[in-house]
């Protein structure tokens, strides 16, 4: 009589294994996918609303200290302690891009290859520079 005291698994629980493993895998990544693009939306809508208060107080400001109520310039919005207290934000659409403001012509029309911000001075309207879905309809 022979006792085997062998441990270990065999190779059929080993397949078995790797394949929950991978039907969870297929089912965790698309879903990591998309919280990782409304992350995305989120901050980039947090950042601009941080912008659209600043513009706003801006205009305010200008109506009451002045009696003529003015969008502020372009350069105003790029220099820090004018409109907004802080940096320029980055826009996590285009994370690698310079932060920048360049003047807009139109929402979903990108302005140059930088990516950044889009102002249109006439208007106070600001938006993300990029293409990506949706941020142009905010």
């Amino acid at each position: 009589m022979r006792c085997s005291n062998q441990k270990g698994f065999t190779l059929i629980e080993l397949i078995i294994i790797i394949v929950v493993l991978g039907i969870l895998a297929s089912v965790a990544i698309p879903r990591y996918r998309s919280i990782v693009a409304e992350s995305r939306e989120a901050s980039c809508k947090g950042m601009l609303g941080g912008f659209r208060s600043g513009i706003s107080i801006f205009y305010g400001n200008a109506a009451a200290t002045t009696g003529t109520a003015t969008w502020p310039a372009i350069d105003s919005v790029r220099t820090i302690g004018v409109v907004m207290e802080q940096d320029i934000p980055d826009n996590p659409y285009q994370p690698d891009a310079p932060d920048s403001i360049v003047t807009g012509v139109t929402k979903g029309t990108i302005v140059g290859t930088r990516g950044g911000w889009a102002y249109l001075a006439s208007t106070g309207e600001i938006w993300a520079n990029t293409d990506g879905s949706g941020e142009n309809n905010w």
